[in-house]
């Protein structure tokens, strides 16, 4: 028997969800679960902060996109291919290409090895370079200033605030400053 690998099928943007419930449907109704192993839309994990208040939602990975580990051979392709909502296989033509190892790594799938530890989450601001914001927490709390930039990395905004009669930049943390 052929070995499983990882393939990408395409859908239609916001069916990610329903193209993995219905070919798991259609996998246990087929009785192919030695076929078709695992379907899975990759989340990460986002954080987000609005006026101030930070908050940890799942984001879709790859928006339009399922990860499929299957054997390929007609009966599986034709299952896949004809769900509703799939638009195809990722892949030159109609010829489906498998993940490689080192595609797979970074999304945690595989062979036990796991995406790199220490990773921060990704933040989403409702904020950005030129924005006037209002600080909310810590020792500038109550000063207004205009955004000068965004380090999502260090998750820091720098605003200029006026110290001792002339502006000055001020690195706060996204947790400490809301909008204005």
């Amino acid at each position: 028997m052929a070995e499983a690998k990882w393939y990408v099928i395409h859908t239609y943007s916001g069916y990610e969800n329903k193209v993995k419930e219905d070919i798991e449907k259609t996998v246990a109704n087929r009785q192919i679960e030695d076929e078709i192993l695992e379907v899975r839309v990759p989340l990460e994990e986002v954080k987000e902060i609005k006026n101030g208040v930070a908050r940890t939602v799942q984001h879709k990975l790859f928006p339009g996109y399922v990860l499929v580990n299957m054997v390929m051979n007609d009966e599986t392709w034709y299952v896949v291919r004809n769900t509703r909502g799939v638009t195809g296989f990722v892949g030159p033509g109609s010829k489906p290409v498998p993940l490689t190892p080192e595609e797979m790594w970074p999304l945690g799938i595989g062979e036990g090895k796991e995406a790199p530890a220490g990773q921060k989450p990704k933040v989403v601001v409702d904020f950005e370079k030129g924005d006037m914001v209002v600080v909310i927490a810590g020792a500038w709390e109550g000063t207004e200033g205009a955004v000068q930039a965004v380090n999502a990395q260090k998750q820091t905004v720098t605003i200029m605030v006026e110290l001792f009669g002339r502006d000055t930049p001020v690195e706060i943390s996204f947790a400490e400053v809301k909008k204005r």
